[in-house]
């Protein structure tokens, strides 16, 4: 399948749960969203304070690993309708500044609307695809990304981006699905199992050395396989937690 096909595919697929505000994708398995979110190492108090931004689609927390202070510069790779990025705002303060990115349109929607809502003024929310990031040289200080470079075509190209944005001594902080088998032809083809964050997800071995071909010094920081069975019907994977620093 060709990279614009996938990323239609992903595209409509999280554009639908932008407007149905529902966790259709990324391994629900017929949890609520909240269920998810707690499973996941998010507080009750982050969830309820930012309810609507939660929309249930993550693998991790990666504003929990990241270290993240007052004043920093953050930004987070597919941001969709902003739960980590107001977690981050919380963190950065009013002098600081966090960046979400995401490709589809009604995502950064949804998260503009958001940040309104809950009174976010150090919030930007950017139309962008994460291969190509319309982010400046060496502008922020940590990156976070929740469960979405498992859905690029090209993973090299989002840690090469990574790296070109990241300031010297900067951080990445990823939680991402990881494959611990390889998958049958039939199942990386499947449409459900795309916008799933399963059909293109990498061997875990791949996506390390990805990180590391890009210049990052990478440190695994946890793996969760649980996550198979809560999330994700049983196929060999995890939920893989990394810190790449520049």
């Amino acid at each position: 399948m060709k990279n614009h096909e996938i990323k239609k595919i992903v595209k409509e697929s999280y554009g639908k749960i932008a407007d149905e505000g529902c966790c259709c994708s990324c391994g629900c398995s017929g949890s609520s969203k909240e269920q998810i979110a707690k499973s996941l190492g998010y507080s009750d108090n982050e969830i309820k304070s930012i309810s609507e931004a939660n929309l249930g689609l993550g693998c991790g927390n990666p504003t929990a690993l990241g270290e993240i202070t007052e004043g920093m510069a953050v930004l987070d790779l597919g941001s969709g309708a902003g739960f980590d990025c107001f977690l981050a705002a919380n963190k950065v303060g009013k002098t600081g500044k966090v960046i979400g990115v995401d490709m589809t349109e009604k995502m950064i929607k949804k998260a503009r609307e958001n940040a309104k809502k809950y009174g976010f003024s150090n919030v930007e929310f950017r139309l962008g695809d994460i291969e190509a990031l319309p982010v400046e040289d060496k502008s922020v200080d940590v990156i976070i990304s929740n469960c979405v470079i498992n859905l690029s075509p090209d993973k090299q190209k989002v840690f090469d981006e990574a790296y070109r944005v990241l300031k010297k001594g900067g951080e990445m902080f990823v939680s991402d699905i990881v494959l611990l088998k390889e998958l049958s032809e039939a199942h990386r083809k499947d449409k459900k199992l795309i916008a799933g964050c399963v059909g293109g997800a990498v061997l875990k071995e791949e996506y390390l050395k990805l990180v590391k071909n890009a210049g990052f010094t990478v440190k695994v920081l946890s793996e969760d396989k649980e996550i198979s069975e809560r999330q994700y019907d049983g196929f060999p994977l995890e939920s893989l937690r990394i810190k790449a620093q520049k």
